[in-house]
């Protein structure tokens, strides 16, 4: 028999069966059923007044068609007969399928790690659901029943029937680091029942994020004198990675003349570690470099723009520490000489220079009054742009040489300055005439000045003097220098061949010729000096030569020279003018002719005793018992000698080159006899010695025949000398004589 009974029938369900049949009757007819053993069915009759009886089937336990999808047990029906008879039949039951079992994963949660640079559609899970009701019912779909964080609904997707999980979506660890999906499996039943199951994604962190440097506070301009240590900036630095990725170094481009310092984990100073110098550097561009630790490793960077504010810490500098400066004489007052410039690399204020003359630097000249003239009154120079310019006409014959300071300040708190030395050299214009010089003057005389300036001298000379002798000699200066005043000398009147010429830049008056009477008692000179300057100036000079006899000439010119001192040889004076100067003069002449020739002869009898003395051959001899003294004079100096024995001394005629000086101590001499025995004679000091000659105190009574005054001679004159005597000679040093010695002179 077979049946059909539903997984879903609840207990107690009864299933009639059909019953057996007996043909026997009676005891033997009454039948009794029994069941195979089972748990989930029994038979059972119905009692009924009725004629005939009704077999049921009753499910005991709930069918699980999943469990036993088929039961197979066998009926059987005795009968009351002795012995029984039984009779049986098969009971297959079929237990019909119902949706009563929901989907089932194999794992309730799945654990998935994923990187978060994993690509779109990659497969991140496969989960699985089983479902073992048949048909439809065992039918599964599957599905994301919800997702943590919500915003990651789109990120992945799973195929509704294999379970596939995918990627649609990036990832980003920074952002979302762990995601929980819900998966749900349903049957197709109706109504449907579903299953659920956990999917937990990690992403993993990937060395996606470079560092970040953020300035949070800056503190600019930097004033150039900020001392080491001073706080710049303050910089947060951070790395959306973890672990080593997001492990950050951190350093500073360039690396001076700052530095980072970290405060706490992710907090950096960005400090001063050497001092600021604006005017080399006004403003740092710094790089901060972030590099985490990740492989490969990520780097971020941050520019911080630092000015560096001025601070007056330099003085003006000029550009030469002396400036020379070459100026004309007699410029006009205002003219620019020069222009200083000195630098101040400070800015605004503290690089505005102002110049000034420093009246307090070594400046100025001495006037010709006598006193001190600062610089200050001669140059100015203008504060704003350093021009230099004259307050006055410069003149070479005052000033050559202005050497003072010119002082550079700037405007900074607290100014400071510098200072340049100029050396202002006034050249020499040919702006002065040359001045003649009269007789005995060291300056111009009264009337002479400027080109048309001239002098009138007068000078001697005596006929028949030869050419080439000089009668007189024309003085003249000039107040410029260099080619300006060097001068010349030249024979304006008479032109032609006269009988007197001047030297071209001596200034000397010589004759030309012997002079002779044909030549008249005067000549008029007319003498023009000129300088080298461009244009020339020049000065005349009007020099009266008087031709007069050989002792007239001498004495006038020896009365000229004690008078009046003049460099004129034959004694120039300055010239009277008109008649009556001339007759007054004569009458002065004929006195000053008498002094003159008084004075004359005096002067030349002592030059000729002075000559007689000097040049004249002698000999002196001392000798006799009492004593004797002989007097040596020379040109620096005499000797005497005397001795109680005597000896003779021969000295030929003429002029010896140098002198036998011998000089006595004042002391006592030694006793005679005594001294003189102990003390071994010593050699001659000196053998031949040109000395002058000597002048005797008395005659030459013990003179050899063979002497003559007038003739050279050589002789040998022994004199004895007393101890510590000096000896000085031709050739010879000073030398004092310990005993007495023999000295012979010759020539």
């Amino acid at each position: 028999k077979n049946l059909s009974i539903a997984e879903s029938s609840l207990p107690g369900s009864r299933f009639p069966l059909e019953g057996a049949s007996d043909a026997d009757i009676g005891t033997n007819a009454q039948l009794s059923y029994t069941l195979s053993r089972t748990e989930h069915f029994r038979v059972e009759e119905e009692n009924s007044n009725s004629r005939s009886k009704s077999l049921f089937l009753v499910l005991t336990k709930p069918l699980d068609r999943e469990m036993v999808p088929v039961h197979r047990l066998v009926l059987t029906a005795s009968d009351g007969g002795r012995p029984s008879l039984t009779g049986t039949m098969e009971l297959v039951i079929s237990v019909l399928d119902v949706n009563d079992n929901a989907p089932q994963f194999n794992q309730t949660v799945y654990n998935v790690l994923l990187p978060e640079d994993a690509l779109k559609g990659k497969l991140v899970a496969r989960v699985s659901a089983t479902d073992p009701d048949l048909a439809i019912y065992g039918e599964v779909i599957y599905e994301i029943d919800t997702i943590v964080p919500p915003s990651a609904s789109g990120v992945f997707s799973i195929d509704e029937k294999t379970g596939e999980i995918g990627l649609t979506g990036a990832l980003d660890f920074e952002t979302v680091a762990f995601y929980d999906l819900q998966i749900k499996a349903k049957d197709k039943g109706m109504p449907s029942l579903s299953g659920h199951c956990k999917v937990l994604v990690e992403v993993l962190d990937v060395n996606d994020n470079a560092p970040e440097v953020w300035v949070t506070s800056l503190s600019v301009p930097v004033p150039e004198d900020a001392s080491v240590g001073t706080v710049v900036a303050l910089l947060s630095v951070s790395d959306r990675d973890s672990g080593a990725n997001g492990r950050v170094r951190c350093a500073v481009w360039p690396a001076a003349p700052f530095g980072l310092v970290s405060t706490f984990a992710g907090s950096y100073s960005l400090v001063l570690r050497e001092a600021l110098d604006r005017e080399r550097v006004s403003e740092y561009e710094v790089e901060v470099r972030a590099e985490d630790g990740g492989s490969p490793s990520l780097r971020g960077r941050r520019g911080v723009r630092v000015p560096v504010s001025d601070v007056n810490d330099n003085a003006p500098a000029f550009a030469q520490a002396v400036y020379t400066v070459l100026a004309r004489e007699n410029n006009a007052a205002g003219a620019e000489l020069a222009r200083l410039w000195a630098r101040d690399p400070d800015e605004a204020d503290n690089g505005r220079v102002r110049y000034s003359v420093w009246e307090g630097g070594v400046g100025g000249v001495a006037s010709a009054g006598g006193g001190w003239r600062p610089a200050s009154s001669y140059v100015s120079v203008d504060a704003e742009s350093g021009r230099l310019w004259a307050l006055q006409p410069l003149d070479y014959e005052e000033v050559q040489v202005l050497q003072f300071e010119v002082r550079a300040v700037d405007a900074g708190e607290p100014p400071l300055c510098g200072n340049a030395t100029v050396q202002l050299f006034v050249v020499d214009e040919n702006d002065n005439a040359p001045a003649l010089l009269p007789a005995g003057s060291g300056g111009p005389g009264p009337g002479v000045s400027g080109e048309a300036a001239s002098g009138a001298l007068w000078a001697w000379a005596a006929w028949g003097a030869p050419a080439g002798q000089v009668v007189a000699k024309i003085r003249a200066v000039d107040a410029d220098s260099g080619y300006n005043a060097w001068l010349r000398y030249e024979l304006w009147e008479p032109r032609g061949k006269g009988p007197f010429r001047v030297g071209l830049y001596s200034g000397e008056v010589s004759t030309a010729r012997a002079l002779e009477e044909a030549d008249g008692p005067r000549q008029r000179l007319v003498i023009v000096v000129r300088d080298h300057g461009e244009p020339a100036r020049s000065a005349t000079a009007t020099l009266s030569v008087s031709l007069v006899e050989g002792t007239e000439a001498a004495l006038a010119a020896a009365g000229s020279s004690l008078s009046s001192g003049a460099v004129l040889r034959a004694g120039l004076r300055p010239a009277e003018g008109g008649a009556a100067a001339t007759g007054a003069a004569a009458t002065t002449n004929v006195w000053l002719v008498v002094a003159i020739c008084a004075v004359s002869s005096l002067f030349l009898l002592a030059v000729v005793l002075y000559g007689a003395s000097r040049w004249a051959p002698r000999a002196g001899v001392l000798s006799g018992p009492g004593p004797a003294t002989l007097v040596c004079a020379s040109e620096v100096g005499s000797w005497s000698y005397s001795q109680r024995q005597s000896r003779s001394l021969c000295v030929a005629d003429g002029a010896g080159k140098s002198d036998l000086m011998v000089f006595s101590p004042n002391f006592p001499p030694p006793p005679g006899p005594a001294a003189k025995e102990t003390q071994p004679e010593p050699p001659a000091l000196l053998d031949t010695v040109s000395g002058p000659p000597c002048l005797a105190s008395r005659p030459f009574p013990d003179a050899p025949s063979s002497f003559s005054p007038s003739r050279p001679s050589l002789c040998s004159v022994p004199s004895l000398l007393l101890p510590g005597h000096a000896v000085v000679g031709a050739g010879l040093s000073p030398r004092v004589l310990p005993h007495p010695a023999e000295v012979r002179v010759g020539r």
